[in-house]
């Protein structure tokens, strides 16, 4: 749910920040409340050579990569569309989790699930891909080509960090990316147009610790203890969400095709889920 918000609120933070600014900050505010955190709980930072290896190879391919393409996209082309657009996510990650962790278990079921899943996240965008132009065309680009690289980092962390503590995953890879991306705004962004206003402030607030400190600590906890397909379902959610937010906040209508969209989508959801519900069914009988 909250992963459905953050496209919205990039676009909203993107009125008033330049993309690589607004990222910046964004994830320079995590990474401070993830050491204050880090340090309450006396957690420390696992400095062995795989866990320094995967920080910075997360800095760069998981976030200022991946979400400076994302916030650069979102200039050209709606939130929702991107979201839509970031779900070819779990087909990348079907891909990569089969060459690198073969034990991981896709199965025939689960890729049908996938396939209906996407079918509704088509559906609902349907108008939106319809009048798809060259403004588009960069934009959305850059979306797809962010979840490729999200799903590489995915997989790479499920197969060589399971020893990592969610907190710690977390903190050098943003630290690396609030300052890299604070860096690249500052040195080939036009600064003369930033607007610290309401907009901003509570865009990147909401981002830093609501949409990074919480969801990614959370994603990567839960990355530990699921298959990793089923987790990379998540980003069928997030339009659907998109979608709700512009009902009750911006007073948006419902279409017929998304609401028949969502349905596909969570049914995808489900089958995709089978096999998992039955072995909770037997264990608990």
């Amino acid at each position: 749910m909250i992963w459905g918000s953050t496209w919205f609120a990039i676009r909203l933070g993107l009125d008033s920040l330049t993309p690589f600014i607004s990222a910046g900050l964004r994830f320079s505010v995590a990474a401070m409340v993830i050491y204050l955190i880090m340090r309450i709980r006396s957690i420390s930072i696992q400095r062995d050579k795989i866990a320094m290896r995967l920080y910075y190879f997360m800095g760069i391919f998981s976030f200022i990569l991946p979400f400076g393409l994302v916030y650069w996209g979102e200039q050209f082309i709606p939130s929702g569309l991107a979201a839509v657009l970031f779900s070819v996510y779990p087909f990348f990650i079907a891909l990569f989790t089969r060459i690198f962790i073969p034990k991981e278990k896709i199965g025939v079921i689960r890729i049908i699930g996938m396939v209906i899943g996407f079918s509704g996240i088509v559906i609902i965008f349907s108008n939106n891909l319809m009048t798809i132009g060259m403004n588009y065309f960069l934009g959305m680009l850059a979306v797809l080509l962010s979840g490729f690289l999200q799903s590489i980092i995915g997989v790479s962390i499920k197969k060589y960090g399971q020893h990592l503590h969610a907190l710690s995953m977390n903190l050098i890879p943003m630290s690396i990316a609030g300052i890299g991306m604070l860096l690249i705004g500052v040195l080939f962004e036009n600064t003369s147009t930033l607007k610290f206003d309401v907009k901003a402030v509570s865009s990147v607030l909401y981002l830093g610790i609501i949409g990074s400190v919480v969801t990614f600590t959370a994603y990567y906890w839960l990355l530990k203890r699921i298959n990793i397909i089923l987790l990379s379902l998540t980003a069928f959610i997030t339009p659907i969400i998109a979608l709700l937010i512009g009902w009750v906040i911006l007073d948006e209508t419902l279409m017929p095709n998304q609401i028949f969209g969502s349905i596909f989508v969570l049914t995808g959801l489900l089958i995709a889920n089978l096999s998992s519900l039955k072995q909770k069914f037997i264990k608990t009988n």
